[in-house]
């Protein structure tokens, strides 16, 4: 869930620059090309204000219009990059995970907290687990990944119950945790233990270990998850394999953390 979304404008909201932000956003995946209409229709903007939109996003080579349909360019990776660059997580982790993914032949992720999702800053993938193409900049639900538990866990009470009350909490499959007090047990758990795991809840057969990042303040502030399949371990030698690399891994990066 967006949170962004539902609040409402402030004094100093610029709704002109929302628009704009809603017309990027809307291309994607399944929309990577779009005439003005299929524009005005995924963003609730009237023809004139999304044709206004598209028309200045072209001036600063943000989209480009290829006879009646829209798309985004690679200009447009320059906000992005904008973001990563200035993560000191971004340059940091890299390497460590390169190691951790040559010990583990598995994929290694490193993710941050937006709302209530988690957000992929850096992915090295050597299998694919999951159905969803999962790359830097994909979402997921917190609630419902190992990453995300950590990262819920190494909040304030408060701010983790306001955070599980935005959620959309529901089964993914037979194995997710939907119940609240359950949900608030494991991430208290994960908070004791040092490490989340979380297994087939989001994805048959997807199953994965995360341990947070920490910053100089002693604020977790990235998780960084090794996920397999379930057919190839078990959860007891998933924790056996991945688990001790991880926090290795973990360790160093908040070591070069604090001396930043």
């Amino acid at each position: 869930m967006d949170e962004q979304a539902h609040r409402p404008p402030s004094d100093s909201y610029v709704q002109s620059f929302a628009r704009g932000l809603s017309v990027i956003r809307a291309f994607g995946p399944q929309r990577p090309r779009m005439t003005l209409t299929e524009v005005a229709a995924a963003t609730g903007l009237t023809r004139a204000g999304a044709r206004r939109i598209l028309l200045t996003l072209v001036q600063l080579g943000y989209v480009e219009a290829d006879e009646r349909r829209f798309a985004l360019t690679p200009r447009i990776l320059e906000l992005g990059y904008a973001y990563l660059s200035a993560t000191p997580l971004w340059d940091l982790a890299l390497p460590y995970m390169e190691e951790v993914a040559e010990t583990t032949r598995e994929s290694c992720s490193v993710s941050v907290l937006d709302g209530t999702d988690i957000v992929y800053i850096l992915r090295l993938s050597t299998h694919k687990v999951m159905t969803i193409n999962l790359a830097v900049g994909s979402r997921l639900p917190a609630w419902a990944t190992s990453m995300g538990r950590v990262l819920l866990a190494g909040l304030p009470e408060p701010e983790q119950d306001r955070l599980l009350d935005a959620s959309q909490i529901q089964a993914y499959t037979p194995s997710t945790l939907t119940d609240r007090t359950a949900l608030k047990r494991a991430l208290a758990e994960v908070r004791a233990q040092g490490y989340a795991c979380v297994v087939q809840e989001l994805e048959p057969g997807l199953q994965s270990v995360a341990v947070p990042i920490v910053d100089r303040s002693g604020r977790v502030t990235g998780a960084m998850n090794v996920s397999g399949h379930a057919n190839r371990y078990s959860r007891e030698q998933m924790l056996d394999a991945f688990l001790p690399p991880l926090r290795r891994a973990a360790g160093h990066i908040n070591q070069a953390l604090q001396r930043r």
